[in-house]
């Protein structure tokens, strides 16, 4: 019996000291990090691996031939470059600005001679283009990045970041052009990075307080007039109030489209009709045409 009852307060005493265990924490669940996949493509959490052989289609090269000390090419900057242009299948030149000379001018605004009386010729005449704005093949646009004035630097764009596989003809057949899929070589000078010129101050806008051109907004009632600019279409009216005459709006000075002969004007209904419980004067009441 002794032994029954020992047996029974050692099991209580237990149960009392598994209850009093405070439990243990969870252990914080880790962060999830990059799978590595067995190509060696890094991809991120939520993104599962796949199989097959990694290829590459195409890709930008460059070779930094001379290392630059002035300002760095900033992106959407006026770029002003000197360039040379090979077929990188036979190393035909198709181009280069220092082949787009033009006479030195002198004080006076009359072309400078030479000792045989012929007109004395620039070096060269760089180029200037907006970067970031496709006026350019992509390669030689993208291919400033990272220059600096004064930089020289050897680029390797192949056919997809060039003229593509339709190529782009030349003049004459002493001048064939950029032949369909041909990669190109070009060696490129950064001469001077210059800000974007500001857009054209229009009638309806001002400058605002950094020189910027700023539009005005629209005058409550003119014709056309919405703050979106030029091509935008304006807001429908809204209806009139019963018992009172809209005061007329004047025309558009220029209107973009000349109406034909014999059209009639637009209406000047409401774009919305009044509510059928609302009462006007006959003579106020819009006619439908």
């Amino acid at each position: 019996m002794k032994q029954f009852i020992f047996c029974i307060f050692v099991a209580l005493t237990a149960l009392t000291c598994f209850a009093q265990t405070p439990a243990k924490p969870a252990a914080p669940r880790a962060a999830a990090k990059p799978v590595t996949t067995a190509t060696g493509v890094k991809l991120p959490p939520g993104v599962p691996p796949a199989r097959g052989i990694l290829k590459t289609a195409f890709s930008l090269r460059y070779q930094d031939v001379h290392i630059g000390t002035g300002a760095e090419a900033e992106p959407n900057k006026i770029y002003k470059v000197n360039y040379t242009g090979w077929l990188a299948a036979d190393g035909h030149k198709f181009d280069s600005s220092y082949d787009h000379k033009s006479p030195v001018m002198g004080k006076d605004g009359k072309p400078e001679m030479d000792a045989d009386g012929k007109p004395k010729m620039s070096d060269g005449e760089p180029i200037s283009f907006p970067q970031g704005f496709g006026r350019v093949i992509p390669g030689f646009d993208q291919g400033f990045t990272g220059m600096k004035i004064g930089g020289k630097r050897r680029l390797f764009i192949p056919w997809q970041l060039a003229y593509g596989s339709r190529g782009r003809p030349g003049p004459s057949a002493a001048n064939p052009g950029i032949p369909p899929k041909a990669d190109l070589i070009f060696d490129i000078e950064l001469v001077d990075v210059s800000e974007m010129p500001a857009p054209p101050v229009r009638p309806g806008m001002g400058a605002g307080p950094n020189g910027q051109p700023m539009r005005m907004m629209p005058r409550p009632g003119a014709p056309g007039t919405v703050p979106g600019g030029p091509g935008t279409p304006a807001a429908p009216a809204s209806p009139a109030t019963p018992g009172t005459t809209p005061p007329p709006t004047a025309a558009p000075a220029n209107p973009a489209t000349p109406s034909a002969a014999g059209t009639p004007p637009p209406s000047t209904a409401p774009a919305t009709p009044p509510s059928p419980s609302t009462t006007q004067p006959p003579t106020d009441k819009p006619q439908s045409k």
